[in-house]
């Protein structure tokens, strides 16, 4: 069975810009790079930049609620 994959939209702080990414569904991403501005986005209030600055919250953090 094909694992059915996570989308969102992450919003860069520095510039504004929104980038579609893949969400993953095992682990938390602590960083990106802005595909507008070229920085390196850093999570700051939660284990995953998905948390902070995405649509959705990442599926791993869910689990570590737990």
């Amino acid at each position: 069975m094909k694992k059915k994959k996570i989308v969102g939209n992450i919003t860069c702080p520095e510039c504004g810009h929104k980038q579609l990414m893949e969400i993953p569904t095992s682990l938390c991403i602590a960083f990106y790079k802005c595909d507008k501005c070229g920085k390196t986005i850093y999570s700051k209030k939660s284990c995953c930049v998905f948390c902070d600055y995405g649509d959705r919250k990442c599926p791993a953090a869910e689990e570590h609620k737990k």
